[in-house]
């Protein structure tokens, strides 16, 4: 009882003395509520007890969180980061390697290959990054923190849940300072609800299947509305005087309207004259780079809301299939 009492003092002093916990309750009785909370969703109490035995806060987590890299990189630095020559080849490397799975997997969700890898790669480099981090501690440290408490609450729940029916051990879940885990990167709640045994073992291992981590992201994007036979989007050209005020998501029009109102192709050709609706982004100052997005795009940000993430997948996906770099005319360069 004596070493129980030091313990919770040592924590309770710790959490006092850092200012990013300053105003949460105390974090050993904290613990002991979400203890029991998980426990009485369904969780074990073997699992609850060994998942949240000797876990605190890290400070770590909190900083990585306050400084995300979208946030800090702009446009042409983050893409040419993120689809890099290095990951484009090992791209097509993968897309062989396991093309008949890919294309089985197109079959019955809809999702073109290429896009399927350029996931893959942008959000693991093809499994090779998944991060090394506790996902519980991370979880943890995020549901104490009250920014964002109440999401990550039920996330940590999500993942007491996932160890709970075995799909990964204990001291294998690991994966991003938010959470995010496996070759795809899900969140837990993502996984609860979209994960597939993509080879009929009987677990859904994210992790360490590509069978599994490739069909459970087909089956998250077509549930996200991916539309089979059109693309993602692509760069487009804007007039000088665009109206700016018209960018975004929230805006649709069909190509012929976009087209009335000047915008073309890169290199000036008219837009495609086909019956679809779709939407300029900006994802920079100004009006270059601009973008034409489809509804593809839209299934993309469901996997994370970043107009970075959703245009790299896109790219990634569209020069692991040969197609030519992005302009950017500042610089008169190709990316």
């Amino acid at each position: 009882m004596k070493q129980t009492t030091r313990y919770i003092g040592l924590i309770s002093l710790f959490i006092a003395g850092s200012p990013v916990f300053a105003q949460a309750p105390a974090f050993p009785v904290w613990l002991e509520g979400l203890r029991l909370e998980a426990i009485d969703s369904g969780v074990s109490e073997a699992t609850a007890n060994a998942a949240l035995a000797n876990v605190t806060p890290v400070e770590r987590i909190i900083e990585l969180d306050r400084n995300q890299p979208e946030f800090k990189l702009d446009f042409w630095e983050y893409v040419g980061r993120v689809v890099s020559n290095a990951r484009i080849e090992q791209g097509r490397v993968h897309l062989e390697l396991h093309r008949e799975m890919l294309e089985d997997v197109q079959s019955r969700y809809g999702i073109p290959p290429p896009v399927l890898v350029a996931a893959w790669g942008v959000e693991s480099n093809y499994g090779r990054t998944q991060g090394s981090l506790s996902v519980i501690s991370s979880l943890v440290t995020l549901a104490y923190d009250e920014r964002r408490s109440a999401f990550f609450r039920g996330e940590l729940l999500h993942a007491l849940r996932i160890i709970d029916e075995s799909h990964i051990e204990l001291d294998d879940m690991k994966g991003s300072w938010a959470g995010a885990m496996g070759q795809l990167q899900f969140m837990p709640s993502t996984f609860v609800d979209y994960a597939r045994d993509g080879d009929g073992d009987g677990r859904k291992d994210i992790w360490n299947n590509p069978a599994d981590a490739v069909e459970s992201a087909a089956n998250f994007m077509a549930s996200a509305g991916w539309r089979a036979g059109i693309i993602w989007g692509r760069q487009v050209q804007l007039p000088a005087e665009f109206d700016t005020a018209l960018q975004g998501l929230d805006t649709r029009k069909t190509l012929n309207e976009w087209q009335a109102l000047g915008i073309r192709m890169i290199g000036g050709a008219d837009l495609p004259n086909v019956a679809v609706e779709g939407s300029v982004i900006l994802p920079a100052e100004g009006i270059e780079p601009a973008f034409m997005v489809y509804q593809n795009y839209r299934a993309i940000m469901r996997w994370n809301r970043s107009h970075l993430f959703a245009i790299s997948v896109g790219h990634l996906a569209d020069r692991i299939s040969g197609k030519p770099p992005l302009l950017n005319k500042s610089s008169n360069t190709l990316n």
